[in-house]
């Protein structure tokens, strides 16, 4: 009873917090574009009127009267000029789950979690090395910069088996049409199937736009914050004994790390007491001011002012603070001996790694808008000092970067290229000669025939500062590393219409880094590359059955110290239709995914790194999961039975010794308000 008590009170402060007392419930959005259902004057992303007569897809905020039951809502990305509009849709739920359909956990959500896909980082620069929970953090790039013309919230709450939940809220409003604030809350709390494996995350941002009412002057302020806790137990100590279990719990298995005192889940409280704590903290501040041409718009009833930008000055602030730690409160020699081959000749009691590093980036950018009517093609160059301070192993050391940055982009009017192209070059500092260089093309071939994109990237980077063991963590490493080097070609054909998908990707890679023996950082001097080809399409079964397939293949050459599965899949099988309710929306079936047997990367507990390891294969059964997905109105909910292949005591597993999640249920409930 109290764990529900729990659960409505934290509902009704929510609902207190956001002011839910006017809350139309007939409220309805688009999922893809705003509906012109008034003639009144629309706006640019700017607040610059439109004449309703060129208005199109990229219609930014419209003048509404406020007795509408309906909200015009857009966002884009923080670097992005590209207009997003809210997704409604139903059918993947891996688009409201923190993990991407092509990751996989170690056996708990939460826990550490890598892609069956080739993803080397493709970053220069400073690198602490730490990436293990990357997928569960809030990213600065990945923050949303609203446009609404009414306060708008969303709720999302998901409660699975063992008492797994997540909670995710999302508010944005406006102040008139110069100024936008709005943040973004979630956490993930799971104790887990597996006795000493749980986690929770709690991941916060706030963010505001102001826009001066000349148009001159724009602030961005964003402040996130991400905490990961994640317990660990190594692994189970038999494999074979989860087909053998008494009572069908996972939970009575033995693990390599841990109290074996460990009895009791709780649902609100994660207390790691051996395991890693992951914290960061970000502001983020860019103040622009624009000089260019004043114009303005007659109507029959009014004249509006224009500006258009023709030159910016941007200035950028931003200051990170990160910190990595690993504990374990109940040290057993023996396990850390036997099963993690660490060498603890007597029991400490207690065992603490910590990492600390603190980042201030200033960045000032000259930016010239070539064309006054479109500020998706602009020229960007930048300079930039980072200044670096690090707390490691009783020491602490101070250093420092100046980079240079350049960018072009263009998106054509009439919509038919679009054009990327990026570089940054460290000039002087600890990762001096880092560099990366991306070139993307788009085009629109016909309306029929779809698109064609094709691009280069080719990355020269400074291994991880883990790499090099200066960090607290027990690493042992080799006296050189060289600079990684990857280069990355590409080519996509996509087609809409027919709901189609080819894409090929080759990397060629020197100089990977990589661990191996749970502690030893190692470096492999041969080029190698690897293929890989995607194809996806949606098959109309019949009028209301659906078949959804990705389906990636994977081929390594040079015989680098790397295991990818070498095909890997995912299908979705569905009913979708409204069964004659008018305002239902369903989506359910079945959902399957595989991967051919491959030697999947072990993990080590204590650096919190994914290693390669070639003795042993991981050959699964497909993953099984049953849906039943719906959408009324502004209101979603998705009810899964997952795991279904694990019926019969059949687990499937990660990597050695980390079985995945028995058969799980999950119930998740998304509701979008407009105040």
């Amino acid at each position: 009873m109290r764990f529900y008590l729990k659960h409505l009170y934290f509902l009704l402060f929510i609902f207190s917090c956001v002011g839910w007392n006017n809350i139309v419930a007939q409220t309805t959005f688009p999922a893809t574009k705003p509906t012109q259902t008034s003639p009144t004057i629309s706006t640019d992303g700017r607040g610059n009127p439109i004449n309703p007569t060129r208005q199109g897809k990229d219609t930014a905020l419209r003048h509404r009267d406020a007795s509408e039951d309906s909200i015009t809502i857009y966002y884009r990305y923080l670097d992005s000029t590209r207009i997003n509009y809210l997704d409604q849709s139903i059918n993947d739920f891996s688009k409201r789950f923190p993990l991407p359909y092509h990751y996989v956990y170690n056996g708990n959500l939460g826990n550490a979690a890598r892609s069956y896909l080739f993803n080397p980082l493709m970053k220069p620069g400073f690198d602490v090395g730490f990436h293990a929970m990357d997928v569960y953090r809030f990213r600065l790039e990945e923050t949303k910069i609203y446009q609404t013309t009414r306060p708008y919230t969303e709720l999302g709450y998901m409660l699975g088996s063992k008492a797994e939940q997540m909670v995710h809220i999302t508010h944005t409003q406006n102040k008139g049409t110069n100024l936008n604030f709005g943040f973004e809350y979630r956490f993930i709390n799971a104790p887990g199937a597996l006795r000493n494996q749980n986690a929770t995350h709690n991941n916060f941002r706030f963010h505001t736009y102001y826009n001066s009412p000349n148009r001159r002057y724009s602030l961005y302020f964003i402040f996130q914050n991400n905490r990961l806790k994640s317990s660990e137990n190594g692994g189970i100590v038999n494999d074979s004994a989860i087909k053998t279990l008494t009572f069908g719990d996972p939970f009575e298995l033995a693990t390599r790390l841990g109290s074996s005192n460990s009895t009791v889940r709780d649902p609100f409280k994660t207390s790691i007491t051996t395991g890693n704590d992951y914290k960061d903290n970000t502001i983020f501040i860019r103040q622009q001011y624009d000089l260019g041409q004043k114009d303005s718009l007659v109507t029959d009833s009014a004249t509006y002012k224009l500006f258009y930008p023709r030159f910016r000055l941007q200035h950028s602030f931003r200051y990170t603070k990160y910190r990595y730690m690993f504990q374990d409160n109940n040290v057993d020699t023996g396990n850390y001996r036997n099963y993690l081959q660490f060498p603890l000749i007597t029991n400490p009691g207690t065992l603490e790694f910590v990492d600390e590093w603190r980042e201030f980036n200033n960045e000032f950018a000259l930016i010239s808008y070539p064309q006054k009517t479109n500020q998706a093609q602009f020229l960007k160059l930048g300079l930039a000092l980072q200044n670096l301070r690090g707390e490691y192993r009783f020491r602490t050391g101070n250093l420092y970067n100046a980079y240079g940055v350049a960018e072009y982009r263009n998106r054509t009017k009439n919509k038919i290229w679009d054009i990327e192209a990026t570089g940054q070059l460290y000039l002087n500092g600890y990762n001096s000669g880092d560099y990366s260089v991306l070139v993307n093309l788009k085009r629109l071939l016909s309306k029929n025939a779809g698109y064609l994109e094709l691009g280069f990237e080719n990355v020269s980077r400074t291994p991880s500062m883990i790499f090099f063991g200066k960090t607290s963590f027990p690493i042992t490493t080799g006296s050189t590393f060289g600079k990684e080097n990857t280069t990355r070609l590409l080519a996509r054909y996509e087609n809409p219409k027919y709901r189609f998908r080819l894409t090929g990707e080759y990397f060629l890679v020197s100089n990977y880094t990589y661990f191996d023996q749970f502690y030893n950082a190692q470096q492999e001097g041969t080029l190698f590359n690897i293929l890989h080809i995607t194809g996806e399409k949606m098959f109309k079964l019949g009028k209301h059955i659906n078949l959804y397939t990705e389906l990636h293949l994977q081929q390594a050459a040079g015989n680098p110290p790397l295991n990818l599965p070498q095909i890997f899949t995912r299908n979705r099988l569905a009913y979708e239709g409204n069964l004659g309710f008018k305002n239902l929306n369903l989506s359910t079936g079945l959902e399957f995914r595989y991967h051919t047997p491959y030697k999947a990367d072990n993990y080590s507990p204590l650096i919190g790194q994914f290693i390669f390891q070639d003795t042993t294969t991981i050959s699964n059964k497909p993953d099984v999961n049953l849906f039943v997905h719906f959408r009324i109105k502004t209101f979603s909910a998705f009810i899964r039975l997952e795991n279904l292949n694990a019926i019969g005591k059949n687990y499937n597993f990660v990597m050695p010794h980390y079985p995945y999640s028995p058969m799980w249920f999950r119930l998740g409930i998304w509701w979008g308000f407009v105040n």
